[in-house]
């Protein structure tokens, strides 16, 4: 692929008396809720959440600042389904989460001035371990197998074990299995072909327990609904790929890897009552060999409207097996490869830019609907970054919400900027994935176009844990008082 840098493409935005006729500014029924608006500010993880899974002040006041541009949706970050440790990443699992949830909804009701939907996005993970010393990997991790002791022409396992250890990677492929040397070049992780292990065996009797427990938390919390976590490198997306070969009817083929999300909705669907809306994000293209494609993705579409989500968004790629070689010490990352960039592209891009990249899988997903008879909503994202880019989508029925989550980063205020006829004042994001680099070394996630701003003359301005950057933008002042 040639790599061409883009520049920002020439924004257009509206009057005020312009957004208020316009599509992204009219309400959209999302199930049993109504949003105001079809702006939509995805989930992100900001990495705020105390080490255990609570919801700090951080936290709290992370979403409050979203609020405060009064998108149609908010999405709450990916958020653990188990009471098991996961760092600093919010949880529900357990009811002792409850308190800082309730808080969080009690912020963002009163900053959105009890405008903006409020989502959680509940999700499950396998397994993963950092890349291990050589060393160490050959002492103590490989499971030594005939195929190595004849390969090291010993049967002592010690020596077995100390001559693979001197071997270089070129002669390591050759000896090692490709799941073996994966573990050793990238580190260990599960898979849901791993019938072997009971606890990946006994996932379909597991799992749909466990969101619909999470689901009915987060009711219980004051969210108006749930986004299932059905993408990227995750337990769900990974029974949705054309990758899940298990043989026990989860896997397969098509109707069989949508099994266990359709039970999983469900379940959740039952444990949470009819004015609370379940919806799920899925990928239109794994982008990953083997991977499913679009024509995947608008069977899973229809399966999924049929049985009555609520609504349905589309995002690509992001997943381990293609994920670059991480340092010895770290986890792999699954932003890094190809299908990384295909999640989160950059204005280092190929000739087709990233501007509005995905687009395309969200209006194949939602022709597929409709031409099936159902109404569910699509929520269409990657790189819409001005009015006249997001409006001319839903205009052409590509989809029927604009998601935006590093242009919202970058500016929280741009819903309302908008919405106000201020788009000259949007701060536009520049789409080089700086916040996508701090992410990926689980750093507080800031943005770099206002994350050294303190001479504001703000009272309070709350700094990273080094105190080298601020945590969250400064307060955008209307220029006009009134709506």
């Amino acid at each position: 692929m040639s790599v061409i840098r883009h520049d920002l493409p020439d924004a257009v935005w509206p009057t005020a008396e312009q957004a208020a006729a316009s599509r992204l500014f009219s309400p959209i029924e999302l199930g049993p809720v109504t949003a105001p608006t079809r702006t939509w500010v995805p989930a992100m993880v900001p990495w705020r959440a105390t080490d255990d899974g609570h919801a700090t002040d951080d936290v709290i006041d992370w979403y409050g600042r979203f609020a405060d541009g009064r998108p149609g949706v908010l999405v709450v970050e990916a958020t653990g389904i188990r009471d098991v440790p996961s760092g600093p990443l919010l949880r529900v699992g357990h009811d002792r989460f409850l308190d800082g949830l309730r808080r969080l909804v009690d912020r963002v009701r009163e900053r959105s001035n009890g405008e903006t939907r409020l989502f959680l996005q509940t999700i499950d993970f396998l397994t993963i371990r950092r890349r291990p010393e050589k060393d160490k990997f050959f002492a103590r991790f490989l499971a030594i197998t005939p195929a190595h002791r004849v390969a090291m022409r010993s049967d002592d396992e010690a020596e077995v074990r100390a001559r693979l250890a001197t071997c270089d990677d070129e002669r390591l492929r050759e000896v090692l299995t490709a799941r073996e040397f994966r573990d050793y070049s990238h580190g260990y992780r599960d898979e849901v072909n791993d019938l072997q292990l009971p606890h990946v065996r006994e996932l379909p009797k597991v799992l749909p327990e466990l969101f619909a427990d999470a689901a009915a938390r987060a009711e219980r919390a004051g969210f108006d609904g749930v986004e299932l976590h059905y993408a990227h490198a995750y337990t769900m997306a990974s029974f949705l790929s054309r990758t899940n070969v298990r043989d026990d009817g989860y896997g397969g083929s098509t109707a069989a890897r949508a099994r266990l999300p359709l039970e999983v909705f469900e379940a959740v669907r039952a444990s949470v009552g009819s004015t609370f809306a379940v919806g799920a994000r899925f990928l239109g293209d794994e982008v990953i060999d083997g991977g499913g494609r679009i024509e995947d993705a608008t069977d899973y579409g229809v399966a999924f409207a049929k049985a009555g989500f609520d609504f349905l968004s589309i995002s690509k790629g992001g997943k381990f097996d293609d994920a670059k070689q991480p340092k010895v010490g770290e986890a792999a990352y699954p932003y890094t490869g190809p299908s990384g960039h295909e999640c989160m592209p950059t204005v280092r891009s190929d000739e087709r830019g990233p501007f509005g990249r995905n687009v395309h899988l969200a209006a194949s997903i939602r022709a597929a609907v409709r031409h099936a008879g159902h109404e569910t909503p699509v929520v269409a994202a990657g790189g819409i970054c001005d009015f006249g880019m997001a409006e001319g989508i839903l205009a052409r029925g590509e989809a029927d919400a604009i998601a935006a989550a590093r242009q919202s980063l970058a500016d929280p205020d741009w819903w309302e900027k908008m919405r106000r006829g201020h788009g000259e004042a949007v701060r536009r994001c520049i789409y080089t994935n700086y916040c996508e680099g701090l992410d990926q070394k689980h750093k507080q996630v800031t943005c770099q176009l206002w994350d050294r701003e303190f001479d504001t003359g703000e009272d309070y301005v709350p700094r990273s844990k080094d105190g080298k950057r601020r945590l969250l933008p400064p307060v955008w002042q209307p220029p006009e008082s009134g709506s």
